[in-house]
């Protein structure tokens, strides 16, 4: 899955400024993401082949990991990204995982904050849109040096 992605720095996660779409829409202010105010991805880490990870980079690079360790999240994660457009309501996410609407909400919670989704509420459902500069970014921490 991640072979084909373009590489990027992985991302430290930042307040994300989510885009309210719709009449009854707002932003989420109190969801971290990966963009800054100008929606520029952040580096995080150096590639582990290529020098040894500093305190701080393992601490933001564990976060990611501990977040898709979890089966639950990980299916999570690729519904979302597999879903129409990269988005999908929890709504929509329950079922298929023969969970709650609490525990999934709290499963995508913990990959909001690592920074490999984005949360927007629309009315009283909150919608999840895959990051899929996250993944990529992902897997330029494992590439091996050529």
């Amino acid at each position: 899955m991640l072979k084909g992605m373009v590489t990027a720095p992985l991302p430290t996660p930042l307040r994300a400024r989510a885009t309210p779409t719709g009449p009854d829409a707002r932003a989420d202010s109190d969801a971290p993401g990966l963009a800054g105010a100008a929606g520029v991805t952040t580096a995080c880490c150096t590639p582990l082949t290529r020098a040894p990870l500093s305190a701080t980079e393992a601490d933001r690079l564990v976060t990611v990991l501990r977040a898709i360790a979890v089966p639950a999240r990980l299916r999570l994660l690729s519904m979302i990204f597999a879903h129409e457009n990269g988005e999908a309501c929890v709504c929509e996410l329950t079922e298929p995982l023969g969970l709650s609407q609490p525990t999934v909400s709290h499963h995508l919670k913990v990959l909001v904050d690592a920074g490999l989704i984005t949360r927007d509420k629309r009315g009283v459902w909150a919608y999840y849109r895959a990051v899929p500069d996250a993944l990529a970014a992902l897997a330029t921490v494992f590439a091996p040096t050529r």
